[in-house]
């Protein structure tokens, strides 16, 4: 059924009828917004990537957020879909198993094992026997275990996208197939135009779920979304005769390692899809044809036979069979993998809906998260590895492309923690990055910049060391580490969002917007948060004031654009220019018992805290440049953070480097950072998401009571589902834990892990984790479940580092080296 009269306006347009877009009209809809949203497609329901989908789903994930998506999805599809609707999804719960052939796949597998506990998932790590058991064909040789998740499955793609599309209209959704949109533009009123070919329709929310359009959809609107479509094969062989007598459907393989994918049984036949690691293809950099319509590239033996043969040796029982069906079709890839689900960058009311891989697997899910963003405003995870705006200008289509070979090429190796990619980089270097890389340094991206992460030293290797273990680079930080603490280290950070908020009206804007106290004196630094309407973290920001009329924020790097974006979206009539610092000020981070030493002999300041006190900012010279000096460490020492222009940056690293070589002075990157600031209690981008209050993430220190702010009646109130609290947890060895771990109090689960790190200096691993209050008070003893085995645990009260925070007020008398 379609409707037949476009209407001329609507709350909600969604352009693209696929599992993305149907997903997300079916979950506006529950969500109160049926009557007001209309769904268009140029097509048929499904015609583009969704048709040919193969359609399974597992719960072997390790990210908590896409974990909480697909036992959803599995949810949905197993039972409430087409309990509510009445129309068939055709769901097969066949269960799966994930191969392991080496200890570092069976690390990864212990890690997904500890995540899908604290999910509440039926997840077990089994050994090949018992893969033997539930599938007697699969050759096994090599394998030495195996995730089995028993409640997966796969799922008809066109049915659930059908069955979405009928609950969807039976809360009132219209959906037009048949109309293809030709361009969508922004009035001046702010109200969106979408141009079809059955008319105009304007909106308040337009939402792009174009599949392989998208990229080309969003330039209509001057819009840069990064994917890039690649081509993806799966096989369906003839008949198999060993399947024709099954009394139950055999589970699902995944073999990462030889068959870079997975095979299943498709009714009586054998199903093979392949994820070839070299020569990926990628297509339509420029326009996809409109004309398209379920269509499919011709298959291309030639790239996937060596994957293909491999799936033949460990399927015996498929050598002799022919193929009977190739499906050769594009799916959109991301630069990183992650889907497009949020805010489009620089505008209001765009939504992204695309740029999913796994559409079947994880799209009912985001889009639920995205429907209760656009009413509610916020999602219920942690959405920031989908925001739209992680990325920047940067990402221009030739790099998208590159990124998105490369993401294929990855999509079945071992995801390991602080995984590097590294093609198409540089792209946003520091002035200090040839310099420092000399010097030994790993760099990783963010937000396009080049950041040090660790330093080469002492003969280990200059590259990326990958295991769920501790590495030599744990090594290289912890040196690092005891460096800062002893003496003094400096870093480059200038990957910070660097923002200046200028105008008559500054404080005005900024004082509504942000929980904490504003500065008020020119020189004074705060640290405050965000909200959103929902009295959630938007994000946590430094505001240092800079004159009457002048704040410069900072934060972290992948928030530029949602600073930028909530700063234009929340202001009314105040008058304020924002200008974006970031790509022309650099930064350095100068930490440690002898930072002021270091600093004195360069700049031209009183550094004593009767002269330069504890969370201020002065106006310093070194090296002849103006630069500015703000009193302050994340690392829990006395330090500095010194901003100035790109063109000063070498020259002031260079003379404070040359001032501490008498003290030891150190390089020291992200990962060391990382460490300083757990074993001092300083909750970071893992614990601070859209999910919680500052009640839930116990920062309600940097929320005042007696000022109005954008959010405040939610933030505050007490009736709190879980708190982040800060552990202490017994080492054992080298497996530290890498965030999503279940914690167990009396043996059942009350919260997870958000971040996790081995305290060199405490000698300890610390974490922040969300539990249920009863379980989050000071002294408690816990459990947490890393690599699969429980740990001793305690609930901490203070930093276990400095914890009366001494250090960083010091006002040690200056010494000379």
């Amino acid at each position: 059924m379609s409707e037949k009269n476009l209407p001329s306006h609507a709350r909600v347009v969604i352009v693209g009828g696929g599992v993305m877009g149907v997903g997300l009209a079916y979950h506006l809809a529950h969500e109160g917004w049926g009557a007001d949203t209309v769904l268009v497609e140029k097509a048929e329901l499904t015609s583009g990537s969704t048709w040919h989908a193969a359609g399974q789903i597992t719960h072997s994930t390790s990210s908590f957020g896409l974990g909480k998506c697909v036992d959803y999805n599995i949810g949905l599809y197993s039972g409430q879909l087409e309990a509510e609707t009445g129309q068939p999804v055709t769901w097969h719960g066949c269960g799966s198993f994930r191969l392991a052939y080496t200890e570092d796949e069976m690390d990864w597998l212990r890690h997904t094992l500890s995540v899908g506990r604290s999910l509440g998932f039926n997840i077990e790590l089994v050994g090949p026997e018992k893969v033997a058991e539930l599938h007697p064909f699969y050759n096994l040789e090599g394998v030495l275990g195996a995730l089995h998740t028993p409640d997966d499955g796969h799922v008809d793609p066109t049915n659930v996208t059908m069955a979405m599309a009928a609950g969807a209209r039976q809360k009132g959704v219209r959906i037009f197939r048949s109309c293809r949109a030709t361009n969508i533009t922004q009035a001046e009123n702010g109200e969106w135009v979408v141009e079809t070919e059955q008319g105009t329709i304007t909106c308040e929310h337009v939402v792009n779920a174009g599949g392989t359009y998208a990229r080309q959809m969003g330039e209509w609107s001057g819009l840069q979304l990064p994917m890039t479509s690649m081509t993806h094969h799966y096989f369906v062989t003839e008949p198999v005769p060993e399947f024709q007598n099954l009394d139950t459907e055999l589970p699902v393989i995944r073999d990462d390692r030889k068959v870079s994918g997975y095979i299943r049984m498709e009714q009586q036949r054998g199903l093979i899809g392949i994820y070839e690691k070299e020569n990926p293809n990628s297509v339509w950099h420029d326009l996809c044809p409109w004309e398209y319509e379920n269509w499919l590239f011709d298959a291309d033996y030639d790239r996937v036979m060596p994957w293909l043969e491999e799936s033949l040796n460990r399927m015996p029982i498929f050598a002799e069979l022919g193929i009977q069906r190739d499906v050769h079709g594009a799916i959109s890839h991301p630069p990183d993998g992650n889907p497009l689900i949020g805010p489009a960058p620089g505008v209001r009311n765009y939504w992204c809906c695309c740029g999913t891989q796994i559409g079947i697997g994880w799209g009912p899910g985001l889009t639920r998260e995205l429907a209760r963003w656009m009413v509610h405003g916020a999602a219920d995870i942690s959405m920031r590895e989908f925001d739209p705006r992680r990325f920047g200008s940067y990402a221009t289509k030739d790099w998208q492309v590159i990124k998105a070979e490369e993401d294929y090429c990855l999509r079945h190796e071992i995801p390991f923690p602080h995984f590097n990619r590294l093609e198409g980089r540089p792209i946003k270097p520091s002035p200090l990055y040839e310099l420092l890389k000399s010097k030994g340094a790993v760099h990783e991206e963010v937000y396009g910049f080049e950041r040090p992460r660790w330093f080469a030293r002492d003969g280990v290797e200059q590259r990326d060391h990958y295991s769920f273990r501790r590495t030599p680079a744990d090594d290289m930080a912890a040196a690092e580490v005891k460096a800062v603490r002893e003496s003094v280290g400096i870093m480059d950070v200038t990957a910070f969002t660097k923002v200046d908020v200028t105008g008559p009206d500054a404080y005005a804007l900024l004082d509504r917007l942000t929980a904490n106290r504003m500065p008020q004196k020119v020189g004074s630094i705060t640290l405050t948060h965000m909200l959103n309407r929902r009295g959630r973290i938007e994000l946590e920001t430094t505001i240092v004031r800079m004159a009457d009329d002048r704040f410069y924020l900072v934060c972290a790097a992948f928030f530029e654009q949602r600073l930028l974006d909530h700063l234009e979206q929340q202001r009314a009539e105040e008058d304020v220019q924002v200008n974006a610092l970031s790509a022309d000020w650099s930064a350095l981070s100068l930490n440690g018992p002898r930072s002021r030493d270091v600093l004195a002999r360069c700049a031209d300041a009183d550094l004593t805290n009767a002269g330069f006190r504890w969370l201020s900012a002065q106006e310093v010279t070194i090296a002849g440049h103006k630069v500015w000096a703000f009193r302050m460490s994340y690392a829990g020492e006395l330090g500095w953070e010194l901003h100035m222009p790109n063109a000063a940056c070498l020259d002031v690293y260079n003379a404070l480097w040359a001032a501490g070589e008498a003290y030891g002075i150190t390089d020291y990157g992200s990962f060391a950072m990382n460490v300083m600031r757990m074993e001092k209690g300083f909750k970071g981008a893992g614990e601070l998401t859209n999910e919680v209050t500052l009640a839930e993430a116990d920062v309600l220190r940097f929320a005042r009571t007696d000022k109005d702010y954008l959010g405040k009646d939610k933030t505050l109130n007490t009736d709190l589902p879980w708190i982040c609290a800060y552990l202490s947890i017994e080492p054992d060895g080298e497996i530290d834990g890498h965030g999503g771990e279940a914690v167990l109090l009396d043996g059942r689960v009350v919260g997870s892990t958000a971040s996790v790190a081995y305290g060199h200096t405490v000698g300890k691993i610390l974490a922040f984790a969300y539990l249920k209050p009863e379980a989050a008070k000071a002294g408690t003893q816990l459990e947490v479940v890393i690599h699969g085995q429980p740990r001793a645990a305690r609930v901490l009260d203070k930093p276990a580092y400095d914890p009366d925070s001494l250090l960083p007020r010091s006002d040690a008398i200056l010494e000379t080296a």
